[in-house]
């Protein structure tokens, strides 16, 4: 057994860490934060603003638009808060749009959507009340839609798999090794063999990539509103954005021991929100999942100091912000499905976590299994899309099953 002396020697040594090695651990974790959070997730978001009626031009414009506002977002909170406070877009809301198809108006209705769920979030900050209101939605509801929604996302790598194995098996077998050896880099290593197959399938087919489409560009959108838009996809957006991303984000930076701007964040990502879309931009959030890679140790013993790797990935965001065009441009000339599969691969974890989470309670199994099926079947009444009607009918089954339930009672 170690003397008293042997034991508090090694417990004092991490406490005052080398000058150099203070600020190396935030400024490496900032840039680790920003590398994962774009390139784990940027396929989704592509894949679910060419659904709803973006050229390529467009979609680049959105990531260019989305990236640039929780970029300068992160930067803000975190300077102001002096808390590890991350924002990034929301890829359950890309998956969502990616399942609703192009409403009714087109990619203008869209972006009036979008811009719709911005004032939402952004009032979310103002007024509790609605921030009370958000919090009485069952969680096995909101989450059953969610998982709904990604299902036919998490089937199209399989899918892909069928009609083209050559091209899609590497990047499958890419995301299962990593799964094993470093789940974190899963997808971002996933992505980079799909890459490579891009480029191969150029190569071989004596395609070349047009220099004038490699610059950022934003490209505006006037936004269209109509009630089958607002209700199909705003709403929706609004709900997934604050069920998966929002409320998820406050309680990873909690379980770190930091407590998250809620008024702020919510008028920073709502302004955000509103000021991108018509560039395109569907919605911005609190990170959920990236958020721990600026909050945890690998940010620095000093909790003091871990803001730093916040205001790090939000420069180091900025900086991806000039790639956007030219990952798009890419990616444009993928094979048919290849950008589908990595984006499935991307939202596996998060469709199985939803799953799990709307099924967890025995009493809410019926409801949150009505929303699930709604969700993947695709329904539109009115120009009302899957998401608004499945959601809508869990709590109808919810709450006739719960009626019922109270008065069998004795």
């Amino acid at each position: 057994m170690p003397s008293p002396d042997s034991s508090a020697a090694p417990a004092e040594a991490p406490a005052h860490p080398a000058p150099s090695r203070q600020l190396s651990m935030p400024l490496t974790a900032g840039i680790v934060t920003a590398l994962v959070g774009f390139t784990s997730s940027f396929a989704v978001v592509l894949a679910g603003l060419r659904a709803v009626g973006a050229s390529d031009a467009q979609a680049a414009s959105g990531l260019l638009a989305l990236t640039l506002s929780f970029g300068v977002g992160i930067l803000w909170l975190s300077w102001r808060s002096k808390a590890p406070v991350t924002l990034a877009w929301s890829t359950p809301g890309a998956a969502l749009l990616a399942g609703a198809g192009t409403p009714d108006g087109g990619w203008p209705a869209a972006v009036g959507a979008f811009l719709t769920a911005g004032v939402l979030i952004a009032l979310t900050g103002l007024l509790p009340p609605l921030g009370r209101l958000m919090a009485k939605i069952p969680t096995a509801l909101a989450q059953a839609m969610l998982a709904g929604v990604l299902l036919p996302l998490c089937v199209a790598p399989f899918k892909a798999l069928g009609s083209a194995p050559l091209l899609v098996a590497p990047v499958i077998l890419c995301w299962l090794v990593m799964m094993k050896l470093a789940p974190r880099w899963s997808v971002p290593a996933s992505l980079a063999v799909a890459l490579a197959v891009i480029g191969l399938h150029i190569a071989l087919n004596g395609g070349s990539v047009p220099a004038d489409r490699l610059l950022p560009e934003l490209h505006w959108t006037t936004p269209e509103f109509s009630l089958p838009a607002v209700a199909g996809l705003a709403l929706p957006l609004f709900i997934v954005t604050m069920a998966s991303q929002n409320i998820p984000g406050v309680a990873v930076l909690k379980s770190f021991g930091y407590a998250a701007p809620w008024k702020p964040s919510m008028l920073v990502t709502g302004a955000g929100t509103v000021l991108g879309a018509p560039f395109g931009g569907h919605a911005i959030n609190l990170a959920a999942l990236s958020a721990a890679l600026a909050a945890g140790e690998e940010a620095g013993t000093d909790r003091a100091r871990r803001w730093i790797a916040a205001f790090t990935s939000g420069l180091a965001y900025l900086v991806l912000a000039a790639f956007s065009a030219a990952l798009v441009t890419v990616v444009a000339m993928a094979p048919q499905g290849l950008l589908e599969a990595v984006a499935g691969l991307a939202l596996l974890g998060t469709m199985a976590s939803a799953i799990a989470s709307a099924l967890a309670v025995a009493e809410e199994r019926i409801g949150a299994s009505v929303t699930f099926l709604l969700a993947v079947s695709g329904l539109s009444i009115a120009g009302i899309g899957a998401a608004f009607w499945a959601l809508l009918a869990g709590i109808v089954v919810r709450w006739v099953l719960k009626d019922r339930s109270t008065a069998e009672r004795p």
